[in-house]
């Protein structure tokens, strides 16, 4: 999830300007769902200005996990002083964002290699195969958010083998967060994502996460209608098929990738 404050001024050049949601305001919706973990993503918004996000992990405490965004300039001491804080990955948004780059992803990895993070990347599923040299070459796990942005129609196509390869090989992790980013529904509402979102559980059930993608700013902003976050939860439930596989990704895959407690 993201957390979004006016406090903080947002980069130049940023895409996505929501409105004010606060980790009060999520609190209300995790207990509504029933969850009680919580993985805060520095969103596009503030480039690499992480303040909102580690005040949200700060808030949520022994809950909660981070995932920054930074660039090559960032000092060793502060990835470790983001390490203490809570953080557990880094995010490069090659999609939506103002300030990665492929370039960027290399160098980054083999920094925080020693911190045992990982790499969250959000790219369009027609770039991965221009990727695919630089992310076979890391020395970390990376994690393919929004199902790869891989649309439903995209099923047996060139990105999604390679997804399919990369988890059965060990390489990559996929986040089954924000279906309606890529249902091809006129209503966006997910459901046509399954065949998709079975397949990577088929491929690796232990190399899949989940995620609310709160508060959807790609809603507010008017590109699709607002979705229904439990409807989301109980479209994961029907493509897991039954409690272990639910358990797994909900709370054994998180619990390795993000450093959560057993």
């Amino acid at each position: 999830m993201h957390v979004y404050d006016r406090r903080y001024p947002a980069v130049a050049g940023a895409r996505l300007l929501p409105p004010d949601a606060p980790v009060a305001q999520y609190l209300a919706l995790r207990t509504a769902l029933g969850l009680q973990r919580t993985v805060c993503v520095t969103p596009s918004t503030y480039g690499t200005d992480n303040r909102s996000m580690l005040a949200a992990v700060a808030e949520l405490g022994d809950s909660a996990r981070g995932v920054a965004v930074v660039d090559a300039s960032v000092p060793d001491e502060e990835l470790r002083r983001l390490h203490a804080l809570g953080v557990r990955g880094i995010r490069l948004n090659l999609s939506m964002g103002v300030s990665a780059t492929p370039a960027m992803l290399r160098p980054l990895a083999k920094r925080i290699a020693p911190l045992g993070w990982h790499v969250q990347l959000i790219v369009p599923a027609d770039r991965l195969s221009a990727l695919a040299p630089d992310l076979d070459a890391l020395p970390v796990d990376f994690v393919l958010d929004h199902f790869a942005k891989i649309a439903p129609s995209g099923l047996g196509g060139e990105a999604h083998k390679r997804v399919l390869r990369w988890l059965e090989h060990g390489r990559g992790w996929v986040k089954l967060s924000g279906a309606y980013l890529v249902s091809e529904a006129e209503n966006h509402d997910g459901r046509d994502a399954g065949a998709l979102a079975r397949s990577f559980l088929a491929a690796a059930p232990e190399r899949v996460v989940w995620g609310t993608n709160w508060p959807h700013a790609t809603a507010s902003a008017g590109l699709h209608p607002w979705p229904d976050d439990a409807a989301l939860l109980g479209l994961l439930a029907r493509w897991c098929g039954d409690t272990a596989a639910l358990q797994r990704v909900l709370v054994d895959n998180p619990a390795r990738l993000y450093g959560f407690a057993a």
